[in-house]
């Protein structure tokens, strides 16, 4: 097992990662910018290195230094944590060529699942289902046209790299095809450095559906089940839930079985999540994250396994803790992402935290790295806390939940918590009825 791991990222998932090293007896090294040199993460672990100014590509995405504040601190692994560069192929690459472990997939396996063709050809190889779609990118307009009649309206042009909601344009009709194509690749080209774009099916009421994978070295994959990511606004995930509302036992197993099969067969090492929409009985694949997701914590409520600590053990180069038939589903679990915005404009808020009181109890877990008197930066993400809470069942998770929301406190700055109350409160929301869109259509409303 490893003795000392550095921890790339910062944040909540900085902290939550450096928890479960020290759970595990792994001495932690935290790296940071120049605003982040108060942060809990930072406080809490062994050894703390400077690697940069705020600016993100100054610091968390500056390869060489990181890579210097690992040899210098004597780390044996590096975690990327989410986001940043837990999907750098280059960055998973440098890491080991220089003799550190890197905590999660390989880079072919972050290449492959990285460029959003690839992965959609890769896994159809290996019998997932896919969204009715272009063979592969879109080589001009003309091209568009030709595969929209095909398809047929409506249709998604997204970008082929990268991710987040970037890139991604709606075609309702022939009049509208040129302008999403142009739209599309300017944005992917402006985001990612890569103007290719790819065409999909564009499904008028589907779920968001994910299933969490674990696959180690010696060809062992299980899965923990799905979750429901279809809460979103412009693409990004507001509200998870694990299991999912809308499906059933039957269609539970099937996915999760059938997700697990084809990591198994790809040799996949470390967690990753494959996504998929689904509607009227049928999945459709649409990309895997070859990482940990931020909404690991309900998979990990209602399982009661620890993921990261998962993820450090198979990348130390030892086998799964747990064969598929020991893995046991218990309760339901929601989590709501709290930003740091506005909750009615969504309208960045960073400032100094006055009064900050989380939620407790049976079953209430907060993953923040706030505290009173700390300052949340304006250069980075938003997200500044997950409220997880878990239920025997989805109705007392619900209460729980609304309780919990009651009692979080987060003063000095606008946050999203008041949108929460709301949302949970709402009677689609209560019965389960959503889909990738409701949101959306539900802000308008308001």
């Amino acid at each position: 097992m490893f003795e000392k791991v550095l921890i790339a990222n910062r944040g909540e998932i900085a902290l939550r990662s450096h928890r479960a090293c020290r759970e595990m007896g792994i001495r932690t090294v935290a790296v940071h910018s120049t605003a982040d040199a108060d942060a809990m993460h930072v406080r809490l672990a062994d050894e703390s290195v400077c690697i940069g100014p705020p600016p993100s590509k100054d610091s968390y995405l500056n390869i060489p230094a990181i890579l210097s504040a690992a040899a210098i601190t004597g780390a044996d692994a590096i975690h990327p944590g989410i986001g940043f560069m837990s999907e750098n192929a280059v960055f998973a690459e440098m890491v080991e060529q220089h003799g550190f472990a890197f905590i999660g997939p390989t880079p072919e396996h972050i290449r492959i699942m990285g460029d959003k063709v690839t992965a959609k050809q890769t896994v159809k190889g290996l019998g997932l289902p896919t969204v009715p779609g272009s063979d592969g990118a879109l080589a001009n307009l003309d091209d568009a046209k030709k595969n929209a009649d095909s398809i047929g309206y409506p249709v998604l042009i997204k970008a082929a790299a990268g991710g987040g909601g970037k890139g991604m344009k709606v075609a309702r009709s022939a009049a509208e095809i040129e302008e999403a194509y142009s739209l599309a690749r300017n944005e992917a080209r402006a985001a990612f450095g890569n103007d290719e774009v790819y065409m999909e099916k564009y499904l008028e009421k589907p779920r968001h559906i994910e299933v969490q994978l674990l696959g180690d070295t010696y060809g062992n994959a299980v899965h923990f089940g799905e979750r429901d990511c279809s809460i979103q606004r412009r693409h990004q995930k507001v509200i998870e839930e694990a299991p999912s509302p809308g499906l059933n036992a039957s269609k539970r197993a099937e996915i999760g079985a059938l997700a697990a099969d084809v990591i198994r067969r790809l040799g996949y090492r470390g967690v990753g999540t494959i996504e998929f929409l689904y509607e009227n009985g049928e999945f459709y694949f649409i990309e895997m994250n070859t990482r940990l997701q931020i909404e690991h914590t309900i998979s990990e409520m209602i399982t009661g396994i620890d993921l990261v600590r998962e993820q450090i053990r198979v990348a130390a180069g030892l086998p799964l803790s747990y064969k598929q038939d020991e893995i046991e589903f218990s309760g339901h679990a929601i989590e709501c992402r709290i930003n740091a915005e506005n909750p009615e404009t969504f309208v960045p808020s960073p400032g100094k935290i006055v009064g900050y009181h989380p939620p407790g109890g049976l079953d209430v877990r907060v993953d923040s790295a706030l505290y009173d008197g700390y300052r949340v930066p304006p250069h980075y993400d938003s997200m500044i806390a997950k409220l997880v809470v878990r239920g025997n069942n989805r109705n007392e998770c619900l209460l729980r939940l609304r309780r919990a929301l009651e009692e979080f406190v987060i003063g000095g700055i606008d946050t999203t918590l008041p949108l929460h109350r709301r949302l949970i409160s709402d009677s689609d929301f209560i019965n389960g009825d959503y889909d990738i869109h409701w949101l959306e259509k539900w802000l308008e409303r308001k």
